[in-house]
């Protein structure tokens, strides 16, 4: 009875501290803290190495911390975005026109391993170190969960140089992750184990292939109906299959982690929506995921630091050696970026955190490492993850806001209307047309138009729109013609794209395939709709003062606060919040989550104060 009041004093301790970590960071304005790093070094504060007030032999804590291992790699999976693999086209000017973000990554994180690899070899040859494969894979692996945060707060996040960095570190994460699996397997003297990775991997796709197969063929509406409620089916699903492939993991001898991560992946392919993702992040960085880095930190021995002076000596010497493994390599952005931009990036490239420290903590477990060395790569985590954001903020040059470009094809009255208050709301315009005479705007200007003999795809593709332009609206008379540009858009990966379809069941086709449709027959109706239901929001919609934008919650910083709290209102109305595929009516008790889209009316003025702060 004393033993089980005791594991539960410690267990209490140690989620009351994951509790008031993120409480404290906010009141003491240390937002540049990642709150992994504070877990980490609060249980260094409760652990061996300070107060010593928690069991570190507690079977809870011991279970709980081994599922919270298991569900920070499935996240790690799930985290990779696989949409980003692909050449992504839109607005290229400048410098970067030419760039290929995956070829570039791959060749970066190439040029990444080889030095991480002949840095190794350096510590073995100074008996520094005794493997220089573990210590490679260390020297490789990039924190997505740091470098993600901070390219969004940077605004930098969606362009060329963003989505180059995002891929190194996307492809760090997964390729690491199956070294990791590789090196243990080496290491057990199995080397039958590695074709089973092979197997586990190509089931990922399998499984993969199924799921999305029957995802098409079932009735969703009884789907969606099993989602809410008891039922949560979705939620039932995911963890029948991180246990599925845990339980394959162990029964072929490969590490259970290995198995997680790839339940990941699988979920990732299949495309879940943000409210799903973010109910699985709650409950992971809510409840096991803290308990696991809280126990790194119980778990974290400084004598065994002091003891040894080499280990000592090898965490300054492995600092350096990540930011030359990180930085060398990131100079080939050089040919399409500035030097700031290069250097900044390849700072913040070496932040190190969560396979560092699982692949620490798994080869300690394994007794392939020994304590001192686990206590120093969890050192050297905590100091990249502090130092890194805050080099890159000092670093990298402010980000411009940009015009954004919009090519609308087709000259019908509509269109051209539309144009001049897109033009209003600092967007350049060009319309491209078939040859017609002169037109001439209200104030008496040109329209900015593009006459084009004979419009076709091809005499698009040869004017370059789908590279030179953020976004299209295809807004011909012709429905054949609008959808052969947008299945090309669909083909090549194009996402901004409105396209006019006036047959209903064309329409209906591609509105349920995800584009964005319209058709002029409809819109008139919804007026007429909106004009009888709700006069006022007709003459919102037509005041010139006032404009509509929607904004995404990304970041966790709005995460989980009532509407009424927001700092940036001012004189913007919030019309509507959409949650997944839910629209929400607003209020002042309206609690806000991460991935919310809300539709927003206001002055350009007010929505360019909304805009930073989102």
């Amino acid at each position: 009875m004393e033993h089980g009041a005791t594991s539960i004093v410690s267990l209490m301790i140690v989620t009351g501290v994951a509790f008031f970590i993120p409480i404290l960071l906010e009141r003491l304005k240390l937002k540049a803290i990642p709150i992994v790093v504070a877990e980490i070094i609060a249980g260094i504060i409760i652990g061996k190495s300070g107060l010593n007030l928690i069991d570190v032999d507690n079977a809870w804590l011991t279970l709980l911390s081994s599922l919270g291992l298991i569900y920070l790699m499935f996240l790690s999976g799930l985290e990779i975005d696989f949409n980003s693999f692909r050449v992504k086209k839109g607005n290229n000017s400048g410098k970067s026109k030419e760039i290929n973000p995956f070829l570039v990554s791959s060749i970066i994180f190439a040029l990444m391993l080889a030095l991480a690899y002949g840095f190794s070899l350096v510590l073995v040859s100074f008996g520094m170190i005794d493997d220089p494969y573990f210590m490679t894979i260390i020297l490789s692996t990039i924190s997505l969960g740091v470098v993600v945060p901070v390219l969004k707060e940077r605004k930098v996040l969606n362009t060329k140089l963003g989505q180059t960095v995002l891929l190194i570190a996307v492809i760090s994460d997964f390729a690491t992750m199956i070294l990791f699996a590789y090196y243990l397997a080496v290491k057990d003297g199995d080397t039958t184990i590695v074709w089973w990775i092979i197997l586990l991997v190509a089931l990922v796709f399998l499984l993969y292939f199924l799921l999305n197969f029957y995802r098409k063929k079932t009735n969703m509406a009884v789907v969606e109906a099993l989602k809410r409620g008891t039922a949560q089916i979705g939620t039932r699903g995911i963890f029948a299959l991180i246990l599925l492939f845990v339980a394959l993991s162990e029964t072929m001898g490969v590490e259970n982690i290995l198995g997680a991560f790839l339940a990941g992946v699988v979920v990732s392919l299949l495309s879940p929506d943000r409210e799903f993702v973010h109910q699985l992040d709650s409950f992971g960085y809510g409840f096991l995921i803290p308990i696991f880095f809280v126990m790194v930190g119980v778990d974290f021995d400084f004598g065994s630091l002091l003891e040894n002076r080499s280990i000592l000596l090898l965490i300054p010497v492995v600092l350096v050696f990540l930011f030359l493994t990180r930085n060398l390599p990131t100079l080939l952005l050089k040919r399409w970026f500035s030097w700031n931009e290069v250097f900044s990036s390849g700072m913040l490239l070496t932040s190190t955190l969560s396979l560092a420290i699982v692949a620490a903590t798994v080869s300690l477990q394994m007794g392939i490492i020994s304590e001192g060395m686990n206590s120093a790569i969890v050192l050297v985590a905590i100091l990249t993850c502090f130092t890194s954001p805050i080099l890159y903020a000092r670093m990298s040059p402010e980000v411009e806001e940009k015009e954004r470009s919009l090519a609308i094809i087709g000259a019908n009255r509509a269109a051209l209307r539309a144009s001049l208050n897109f033009q209003k709301s600092n967007y350049k315009v060009t319309i491209f047309s078939e040859k017609q005479g002169k037109l001439k705007s209200e104030s008496d200007n040109e329209f900015p138009i593009v006459e084009v003999n004979n419009m076709t795809l091809e005499k698009l593709i040869e004017l370059d729109i789908f590279e030179s332009f953020d976004g299209i609206i295809v807004a011909t008379s012709n429905d054949n013609f609008n959808v052969e540009i947008t299945n090309y858009a669909i083909a090549i990966g194009y996402e901004n794209i409105i396209t006019r379809i006036e047959e209903p069941t064309l329409n209906k086709q591609y509105t349920d395939m995800g584009m964005a449709i319209y058709s002029n027959a409809y819109a008139g109706e919804m007026v007429l709709k909106a004009m009888v239901h709700s006069p006022s929001l007709v003459r919102l919609l037509t005041d010139n003062d006032e404009i509509i934008r929607e904004f995404v919650l990304d970041g966790m910083r709005y995460d989980r606060i009532p509407l009424r709290k927001l700092p940036f209102l001012g004189d913007t109305l919030i019309l509507s919040i959409y949650r997944g595929e839910r629209a929400i009516t607003p209020n002042g008790d309206t609690i806000l989550q991460q991935g919310d889209r809300l539709i927003i009316s206001g002055s350009e003025e007010s929505m360019e104060k909304v805009a930073e702060y989102l």
